[in-house]
């Protein structure tokens, strides 16, 4: 068993006890919402630039190769279609300050050094003015090193692991903000309801399988400690490598364990397939699952695992689409209008994507343009920033301690918010059978 050596956010507790109180206060904002400090775009800009503000980004959004397999496409389209939606909603508001915005995104293809060299292209070679994050810790610790060495501020939505924050550029420069939920809380809510529970309900052996991924695995390891400490026996806990081939053995070792709780440390769709194809075929269903990451990708979860396979299987984050927060459910409304289907099929890496303009649009109005060490200083200011997420307010690394952390479960083919539970809303339920036996074919 690998030693479990969590980073324990300092927001955590008043986090997992706001949560429920943040979804009612939450105010209707727009993508150029004002925060507590209320700047107006009436500042002037600095410079004399009058020509479109060009913001750059590197996103995954091709597949992958026979050297690099496992990308994060699924998740790039959708981050492309949240910087997209904001980027429109601004412009037909006249622009920031006037000057409308024009997006230049690279594609990574999920390859750190290819991100690398997209970002060193965006800065050194198009000038970009602004920069916005790629999709995952992995890619965006890498990124945000580049970002520092040209002094620009990096705003992303979908690197908050430790690590992200823990490089050695942002410890000097504290340029790197993540404006969602740090994701080693985010699994709280789980333990918070957990602790709640009669003695006797609460579940007996957990296991904790995690591919080997910087975002992936704080939240399971953070997730073991303390349920460990609530007398929950851990009967298998161990890492595993985020390739396909890899993944059928730890599956059916948790399967062979027998636990009531699984906990699955996993950054995309595949990796859950995996593993749900594995627990069908051992005919093991854990009275609870949740995953890191992947059943929050609305249809195309739906759509891998097999309609009804879904049901009961949970999913941490800080967004989802009912979300009650006027920006929030104009955004769905107008994806829902551009890429038509259901609410409940919107990724939450559109929200992530979309709130990251939001942030940035935010500083740029308060500072009056796109100096970034101005930028910088004022996201580091404490100024409370409103969001589609929700509100956002950064600590001296860079990390949201505002954020709202949420548990959401399938049942019956809605994506429904459950932890924290809120009085009339749905509660948690235990994952159902599996159906369609055998219509996906073996993992890996």
């Amino acid at each position: 068993m690998r030693p479990v050596l969590p980073r324990f956010s300092s927001n955590a507790a008043a986090r997992s006890v706001l949560a429920v109180l943040a979804v009612s206060v939450l105010a209707a904002c727009t993508s150029t919402s004002s925060p507590t400090s209320s700047p107006t775009s009436s500042v002037p800009p600095t410079g004399n630039s009058s020509g479109p503000i060009v913001i750059g980004a590197s996103l995954s959004l091709s597949p992958g190769s026979a050297a690099n397999p496992d990308t994060f496409q699924a998740d790039g389209v959708a981050f492309r279609r949240g910087y997209e939606l904001w980027a429109s909603d601004v412009n037909k508001r006249g622009g920031l300050l006037g000057r409308q915005v024009e997006l230049d995104i690279k594609d990574d293809g999920g390859s750190p050094n290819q991100v690398v060299t997209n970002y060193q292209t965006l800065f050194g070679k198009d000038h970009v003015d602004l920069a916005f994050g790629p999709f995952s810790s992995l890619l965006s610790g890498p990124a945000s090193a580049v970002a520092a060495r040209y002094g620009m501020a990096f705003v992303e939505g979908a690197g908050g692991a430790p690590s992200v924050f823990d490089t050695a550029s942002n410890q000097v420069d504290h340029n790197t903000f993540d404006v969602s939920l740090p994701v080693a809380d985010s699994l709280v809510p789980l333990y918070n309801w957990i602790k709640l529970l009669p003695k006797s309900e609460q579940p007996k052996t957990a296991a904790y399988p995690m591919a080997q991924d910087p975002f992936a695995d704080p939240p399971v390891e953070l997730a073991q400690t303390l349920l460990a400490n609530l007398g929950v026996k851990t009967v298998y806990s161990d890492i595993f490598t985020e390739q396909e081939s890899a993944y059928k053995a730890p599956a059916q070792a948790v399967a062979a364990s027998g636990a009531q709780l699984v906990v699955l440390g996993s950054t995309d769709v595949p990796t859950v397939q995996a593993f749900m194809q594995v627990f069908e075929q051992q005919h093991y269903t854990p009275k609870l699952f949740i995953a890191a990451s992947g059943p929050d990708q609305g249809a195309a979860f739906v759509s891998q695992v097999g309609q009804g396979n879904e049901n009961g299987v949970m999913v941490p984050n800080g967004w989802y689409p009912g979300y009650a927060n006027a920006a929030s459910q104009q955004m769905v409304s107008e994806y829902l209008a551009q890429y038509h289907g259901t609410a409940d099929g919107i990724n939450a890496d559109v929200a992530e994507a979309y709130s990251v303009g939001q942030v940035v649009a935010q500083a740029v109005i308060a500072t009056g343009g796109t100096d970034n060490a101005k930028i910088i200083a004022y996201l580091h200011s404490g100024n409370t920033l409103k969001t589609v997420q929700g509100l956002v307010r950064f600590d001296a690394l860079g990390e949201n301690g505002a954020a709202a952390a949420f548990v959401f479960q399938w049942q019956q083919g809605k994506f429904v918010q459950v932890l924290p539970s809120v009085t009339g809303g749905p509660s948690v339920i235990n994952k159902t059978p599996w159906i369609n036996a055998g219509t996906t074919g073996p993992p890996g």
